[in-house]
């Protein structure tokens, strides 16, 4: 168990360089931190459907992903991309979702991240600080990392996205894509349990979690809360961006541009970003200077909220701490 009452906890909205737009950010450290070092300060970044705030510090079981790595000593950071969460969310969400084009695509997302970087880097008096991405946050991490080397200490990858072989869980086939989707808790349910065995579906997530997660997750959605069933809202830059490269074959950033040590790792049933993506990854990670591989059992994409959380926690904070 971890003392949460020893993490000191605050909300930021950073600035974008795009008029109208402000990015939540939320700090955990351990209390009385007044000294601060790349290798001990970590920003998390989401993947193309939920916020950070709602996964990443989701307490279960008494504490967060985040409370477990600030218990150790980190500086940590979350960012929610404009669109989602409580960041601000552009202004063609409040539209109907076929009025326009798919908004905030990986270049929107990369920018996001730089402002979040930089805002910390500033903050702290860094140069350099630690990378983690989750699914779609692989892809827009590593592409920042691939441009930003002299800014970045470590990266990791959980759920590490790359080209595709196999359709994606994301596409429902109704054609054009529209400004954002609508996703009710039923269908991120169903999701969740992909690939899953039968037999080992009761176990995967403990009594009251996954409500817990839904719970605070749609509650960043205002118009999706008043809706019923409740909706939450999630841009489709994503999807256009999978369909033009991932899932068409072409890779969104260069492997070989990447030059920090690098972490990816996955769950044996993920079915969103299956552990094939990983396996063709990992060896083109040719100019990173360490680098390794983790596949987890018993697992989904979604491990970080599972049973067995603590085995990914585990994992990546030992990459970390080296």
């Amino acid at each position: 168990m971890i003392d949460t009452s020893q993490i000191t906890s605050a909300d930021f909205m950073a600035p974008s360089p795009d008029p109208g737009i402000a990015l939540y950010m939320r700090n955990k450290r351990p209390a009385g931190m007044d000294g601060f070092r790349p290798e001990r300060t970590l920003l998390y970044v989401h993947g193309a459907t939920y916020p950070a705030s709602t996964a990443f510090d989701l307490q279960l079981d008494g504490f967060s992903w985040m409370d477990y790595i600030a218990a150790r000593g980190y500086d940590v950071w979350l960012l929610d991309l404009r669109g989602y969460g409580k960041s601000v969310r552009p202004p063609e969400m409040d539209g109907p979702a076929d009025a326009g084009s798919p908004i905030v695509r990986g270049d929107i997302a990369v920018r996001d991240i730089g402002t979040a970087v930089d805002f910390i880097l500033q903050k702290r008096g860094l140069s350099k600080l630690c990378l983690l991405g989750w699914s779609w946050g692989t892809t827009t991490t590593a592409t920042y990392t691939a441009r930003n080397a002299q800014k970045v200490q470590r990266l990791v990858l959980y759920a590490p996205s790359w080209i595709r072989h196999t359709p994606a869980l994301t596409d429902t086939g109704e054609g054009r894509l529209g400004v954002y989707r609508v996703v009710t808790r039923e269908q991120a349910h169903s999701r969740w349990y992909h690939g899953v065995p039968a037999h080992k579906q009761d176990a995967l997530i403990p009594s009251g979690w996954f409500d817990a997660w839904a719970d605070a997750t749609w509650a960043t959605d205002e118009w999706g809360a008043r809706q019923s069933p409740p909706l939450l809202r999630a841009p489709n830059g994503v999807r256009q961006d999978g369909a033009e490269f991932h899932g068409a074959g072409i890779a969104y950033y260069d492997p070989e541009n990447i030059t920090v040590p690098t972490m990816l790792v996955v769950a044996e049933w993920d079915a969103d970003t299956p552990p094939y993506m990983a396996q063709a990854l990992f060896p083109l990670l040719v100019n990173a200077p360490d680098k390794r591989m983790v596949t987890l059992a018993e697992g989904t994409h979604t491990i970080c909220m599972e049973r067995n959380r603590l085995k990914l926690f585990a994992a990546v904070q030992a990459f970390f701490d080296e």
